[in-house]
């Protein structure tokens, strides 16, 4: 019988799926002897990029990175082993936890709660320049970029070596029901009989631009995986729980069933731009994608990169290195005069007749309850776009009730 990753075309990053879980029969046994060790808290980014390492996701990273590995990742996109990883994954460490550890080394790792969750053998400790992976991983040192004030918030310390998962769920795991290993992801695909698959990242609600170019992506593959990110990300985006339902109902409504996979990406938000366009290609090739969609600005935010800047860094890469195949679309819209949708290279129309809207005016509209034109999104994914919110709102603000005891 044929596993998923003998089945599907395209070989995990490096070659195989790490998985960094300790065997279940050892696990209490571990946890024992990890309460007894020093301990090092990890925040939500550090706790989702341990999940992603243990289940393979992250491959072929076995733990948080070495000296080697980060300098080489931030200095030219590629591990010390020369396998392309274009984003530093690191566990920094606060004055007083760094202290009292030496390399070589065994430390727990645990949540904010202080649940033991995985323990590491520290391979490496050593400092690091903020400004430095600033400027070269998000193009900026401006701590107004989201990614930028998250690095700067970090401890001045990383400590580098590979990890041992000892609990199942190392990080809530939201949306149990569209959650998969990439194993188990793997394994759809081969039930399926997809051999090309094409994986699109998103970290908003699905519009028309969206939609016409999954569809058109589609017309070349077997399969779609829908692959929304709902880790971390920032304060004004949507959240995931609201997104998911927008999902749901688009992919119900207007996408074929037996050529669709929805399935949540667990990872934090960097919003580093052309360098997490290849992150995210990297990762969607361990879930078994053989392509993947670039659109505008992918993994953007603010103004901080050019609108194609994530498309023109796949040329810094040879295509066996990367082992995935980029599908670049220009930007989509809907033209009036076309009575369709449309990109630069199709359209001969000038951009009066073009309907576009901004995110930041899309949200805008939608907080007010106000409907975006039909021919920017689709008025059922609206709805559940406005109620979701109203919902949310309604939440916040109400007041907290206590009982007398």
């Amino acid at each position: 019988m044929k596993t998923g990753i003998e089945y599907t075309a395209i070989a995990p990053h490096g070659g195989e799926l790490v998985d960094r879980r300790a065997p279940k029969e050892e696990r209490e046994e571990r946890q024992r002897r990890a309460s007894e060790l020093n301990r090092v808290v990890l925040g939500p980014r550090a706790l989702s990029d341990l999940e992603m390492i243990s289940t393979g996701v992250f491959s072929p990273l076995k733990g948080f990175m070495v000296r080697d590995d980060y300098e080489k990742v931030v200095e030219t996109m590629h591990l010390a082993s020369g396998l392309v990883w274009s984003l530093p994954i690191t566990l920094s460490a606060s004055e007083d936890e760094a202290s009292s550890v030496n390399e070589g080394d065994e430390v727990a790792l645990a949540d904010g709660d202080g649940r033991i969750v995985a323990t590491m053998v520290v391979e490496d400790k050593y400092g690091y320049d903020k400004e430095r992976e600033a400027r070269e991983v998000y193009r900026t040192a401006d701590e107004a970029h989201p990614g930028v004030a998250a690095l700067y918030r970090q401890g001045d310390t990383l400590l580098g070596g590979e990890i041992t998962l000892l609990e199942e769920e190392p990080n809530h795991r939201p949306f149990p029901g569209y959650y998969y290993e990439p194993r188990e992801l793997r394994a759809t695909f081969a039930d399926k009989g997809w051999k090309r698959v094409v994986g699109f990242q998103t970290r908003n609600p699905v519009h028309r631009a969206h939609e016409y170019i999954q569809k058109s992506a589609l017309e070349t593959v077997d399969g779609l995986l829908l692959n929304p990110l709902v880790g971390e990300t920032k304060s004004d985006d949507i959240s995931a729980a609201v997104r998911m339902k927008s999902y749901e109902t688009i992919l119900d409504r207007y996408y074929p069933r037996d050529r669709t996979v929805l399935a949540v990406f667990p990872a934090a938000m960097r919003y580093a731009g052309p360098r997490e366009a290849v992150f995210h290609a990297m990762c969607r090739k361990n879930y078994g994608c053989t392509h993947f969609i670039i659109g505008r600005d992918h993994a953007g935010v603010g103004s901080y990169y050019g609108t194609y800047d994530a498309q023109a860094i796949f040329d810094e890469f040879d295509a066996d290195e990367l082992g995935i195949t980029p599908l670049m679309f220009e930007h989509a819209f809907f033209c009036l005069n076309c009575e369709g949708m449309a990109t630069t290279k199709t359209c001969p129309h000038g951009k009066e007749g073009h309907v576009f809207l901004s995110g930041t005016k899309v949200r805008e509209m939608l907080a007010r309850g106000e409907y975006p034109p039909p021919e920017f999104s689709r008025p059922e994914v609206v709805k559940v776009l406005i109620d979701g919110l109203r919902d949310e709102e309604k939440t916040v603000q109400q007041p907290r009730v206590y009982e007398e005891k």
